[in-house]
């Protein structure tokens, strides 16, 4: 095992917490915390700490917020800790070469998946989106580039039929970080077997854009299957439904014959089934504007017309179109 390290920890949300945490119950010291600054949030834009924040906090850590790590101030901040690593987990800026040179051993980078498959700011909708079979955890060391440094370590987890970004990503908090812990407990021998990524097998896991989340019922029903639930539960994909905008947060695809795009097939017990462009959409789990999410049963009892057979539903473009 290797002896205690002396560790700066970057990081901003909720999942980037539980690493922090496990790191404070483990033999290495974390003698500083980098995190976002600030933000408001909430219906009455109150500004809140970052989880990262709270928790180091709660441990009386120094905790830096600085809005870029191009200047040299914060820089030599970051030298006067004589950190053995930095361990980067969902942090949001960009290190420069100067700020990876800093620690003994580098920087380290905790991702969301199975690298080199998905590189970028959304792995985890994205490999839900493409339909891979297997997600997981990689413990890199970082360079200039996107995720593209040497692999330390992994862990692996199957995709199930119904998983969705919320899910993967609770599955990929609890396995990250006992691989964190083992990876930093050997980390000379991690580092001495560090495996080089291909780069032909990388592809780049882009920003969820809004446009992708409003539901073209035209497209085939097993894509869009994966893509609500790639995108649940936030931002969300959504329909129209007699004017109102629905959230659609959880679904499967199956067989069915050709219908008019959108139409409500049935409304029961096992869900909502929907036309599409090929196949039928079963979606099982919706949240009408203001509501809290709720299966397609819950909502029957309580909008028994809206929810309906031969209803229809359409994207917002759709939407504006029919009524242009």
């Amino acid at each position: 095992m290797h002896p205690s390290l002396r560790i700066i920890f970057a990081g901003t949300p909720e999942f980037a917490a539980r690493h922090l945490t496990a790191l404070l119950d483990s033999t290495h010291r974390v003698v500083a915390v980098l995190t976002q600054p600030d933000r408001q949030s909430g219906r009455g834009k109150k500004v809140h700490a970052s989880p990262v924040k709270q928790v180091a906090l709660s441990h009386d850590i120094d905790v830096l917020q600085p809005t870029s790590l191009k200047d040299t101030d914060i820089q030599q901040q970051l030298i006067q800790f004589q950190a053995d690593v930095m361990v980067v987990v969902a942090y949001g800026l960009l290190l420069p070469q100067a700020v990876l040179d800093i620690p003994r051993y580098g920087c380290l980078n905790v991702h969301g998946s199975l690298l080199p498959r998905w590189r970028g700011a959304a792995p985890i909708q994205r490999a839900i989106e493409a339909g891979d079979q297997n997600s997981g955890i990689t413990i890199m060391q970082m360079e200039a580039g996107l995720d593209t440094g040497p692999m330390l370590s992994k862990a692996t987890v199957a995709l199930r039929a119904d998983e969705t970004a919320g899910t993967l990503h609770d599955r990929l908090a609890t396995i990250g970080p006992p691989t964190l812990i083992a990876t930093l407990d050997t980390l000379e021998t991690a580092l001495a077997g560090a495996e080089v990524q291909n780069d032909a097998l990388a592809n780049y896991a882009h920003k969820i854009q809004k446009s992708e989340l409003a539901i073209d019922f035209n497209e085939p029903a097993e894509i869009l299957a994966r893509r609500i639930r790639a995108f649940s539960p936030s931002p969300g994909c959504f329909a129209i439904l007699n004017g109102e905008r629905i959230k659609l947060l959880q679904a499967h695809a199956l067989a069915g014959a050709q219908q008019v795009a959108g139409t409500v097939l049935a409304a029961d017990k096992s869900g909502w089934r929907i036309a599409t462009g090929d196949g039928h959409l079963a979606i099982t789990v919706a949240q009408f504007p203001g509501a809290r999410p709720m299966s397609i049963e819950a909502l029957l009892n309580g909008r028994p017309q809206q929810m309906a057979a031969g209803n229809l539903l359409s994207s917002s473009i759709a939407q504006r179109q029919g009524t242009a």
